[in-house]
């Protein structure tokens, strides 16, 4: 259980600050991507780090 929290927790960690990257214009990948310069996913992307990092703490707790 908690392996699998904690493999969840980092993706959503990753994807997260992706997605803030990307609307933040900071990351222009991929180039046809609809994300990007949209700062409304740097608010989502935020949302789903903060998740992430709760996931992994979860994680470490259940130990």
């Amino acid at each position: 259980m908690a392996q699998t929290l904690r493999v969840l927790g980092l993706f959503a960690l990753f994807l997260g600050l992706l997605w803030m990257g990307q609307g933040a214009g900071l990351i222009m990948w991929p180039a046809s991507s609809f994300m990007l310069e949209q700062k409304i996913w740097i608010l989502w992307g935020g949302v789903l780090t903060l998740v992430g990092a709760s996931l992994l703490v979860v994680a470490q707790r259940s130990r």
